[in-house]
């Protein structure tokens, strides 16, 4: 079972053909709201390959809060663990989409009433866990306390470590694999990428986008080039990634195995609109690997 533990937002998607300057008001093309959140995202790229997937999350007792979790239980993730909120709204994502790339901001909302006491009421379901996703979305002091469950249980964690300013250090060591963007690598470790890999072998594990992924064997620098495609929306790239990741974990394969896995259901991700419309089912990703 893979057990994803964050967050769930409504995203509003603006598409404009720039981004406007300070004080400059421009008028965008489309307007779109699709369900999305980190957490959520994860959740259903899992599920959408085939896993055995549960949601523990918190949402607003509200329309965004009601459509998010029965477009979870429709891409068959079990929601029972996910808490409606009667003192904040669901949480949203502003997204501005121009020349191929994206700019967030998130409000939080009631991703924030995921508190370290639902963690630890929720020990059995973590605890029946093959893996645990995480994210930065929710509270740090929620995020430490799954770690600390983990730990204790030896379930492996997958982090993505974003938004990467709320990442703390001493959660390395809880974690079995990180996932950060070359951006959010540099912010983490200030230092060069090469030398980053080399403090964690066979742990951390970089995303660069149009230039594949890399990450340390203990040996030698591992590189899986990106698969080339027509990418359309990168919103849910690095979600998909990693939901893949969990999957091929869950499912027992080799790291390079898993990697080469997750590295060509992110390509697939990225040719639709919307963070998980492109999400794949595992027999595209087998068909994308094979050619």
């Amino acid at each position: 079972m893979i057990t994803v533990i964050g967050s769930m937002n409504m995203d509003l998607v603006v598409d404009t053909v720039r981004i406007p300057e300070n004080g400059e008001t421009i008028l965008g093309k489309d307007f779109y709201t699709f369900p999305g959140g980190k957490g959520a995202n994860q959740a259903v790229a899992a599920a959408r390959l085939g896993g055995n997937v549960h949601m523990i999350a918190c949402v607003g007792n509200d329309v965004f809060g009601t459509e998010l979790t029965r477009n979870l239980f429709d891409e068959g993730v079990n929601t029972a663990n996910v808490s409606f909120s009667s003192e904040k709204s669901t949480g949203i994502a502003n997204i501005i989409l121009s020349e191929n790339d994206n700019r967030i901001i998130v409000v939080p909302g009631a991703n924030y009433e995921l508190t370290p006491q639902t963690i630890e009421d929720l020990r059995d379901v973590i605890k029946t866990s093959d893996v645990v996703v995480m994210q930065l979305e929710i509270l740090p002091d929620t995020v430490k306390a799954v770690l600390k469950i983990c730990d204790e249980l030896e379930i492996p964690v997958v982090m993505d470590p974003a938004p990467a300013q709320y990442f703390e250090r001493e959660m390395i060591s809880s974690i079995r694999y990180i996932t950060p963007n070359q951006y959010e690598c540099e912010q983490l470790f200030g230092v060069e990428l090469d030398e980053a890999l080399e403090m964690y072998p066979n742990k951390l594990i970089v995303t660069l986008g149009k230039d594949g992924v890399r990450y340390f064997d203990g040996e030698k620098h591992i590189h899986v080039e990106a698969i080339q495609t027509n990418a359309v929306d990168t919103t849910g790239a690095g979600d998909t990634f990693n939901g893949a990741l969990a999957f091929a974990i869950s499912h027992q394969y080799a790291l390079h195995d898993a990697v080469k896995f997750a590295n060509a259901a992110s390509s697939l991700s990225v040719e639709k609109l919307g963070a998980q419309t492109g999400m794949p089912t595992k027999e595209a990703v087998e068909e994308r690997l094979a050619r």
